[in-house]
Order: C-alpha cells, then structure tokens, then sequence
C-alpha cells in the first residue's frame, strides 16, 4: 500500500498483463472482478481516461508557486508602511 489510506500501489507486471488481456479482448469488468481491481485504474492504465493523458502531457507543478522579485518588493515596502503607521499609532495613544 502507498501512504494514503485505501490505496493500493500494483505491480508494473500485474499492470502489463492486465493491458495485454485487454488488448486480447477480455473486458475491464470481467479484469476487475479477476484481480480485483477498480475499473478506473483499468481504464488508466490501459490509457482510457483522458485526464491521464492531459496529466502526463503536462505534470501539474509541486509546492507552493514561487513570487517573483517585484512582488518580493512591493510587498516588503507594504510592510514598511504598516508598520510605520503603526509607530505613530503607538505614538499618539501612548503606548511606546
């Protein structure tokens, strides 16, 4: 099993023989009920699903996106100016 629950990781054999008897003519049904196995993965593995192929042409990227300079920039000068209006918030109330 991989990490998340309820998933099961298959084997590159299992997943070329079970493309081969599709390829034969035997049915995803009559495959699944055989080895257990969902139809959707059926479906993917045998390149039925056009998600999978939209996925693997272009791979989401990972993590969180990068900013770019500029962004790095105004962003840091908002800072600034917060935290200059808070100085002389503190100021008139008293409290620094």
């Amino acid at each position: 099993m991989s990490g998340k629950k309820g998933m099961h990781h298959y084997s590159k054999e299992l997943k070329e023989k079970v493309r081969a008897e599709n390829r034969a003519g035997v049915s995803q049904m009559e495959l699944g009920r055989k080895y257990g196995i969902s139809g959707y993965a059926i479906q993917s593995w045998c390149e039925m699903r056009p998600e999978v192929e939209l996925r693997q042409a272009s791979p989401l990227p990972k993590g969180r996106p990068r900013k770019n300079a500029e962004t790095m920039e105004q962003e840091i000068n908002r800072l600034r100016m917060e935290n200059e209006l808070l100085r002389n918030f503190l100021l008139v109330v008293g409290k620094l």
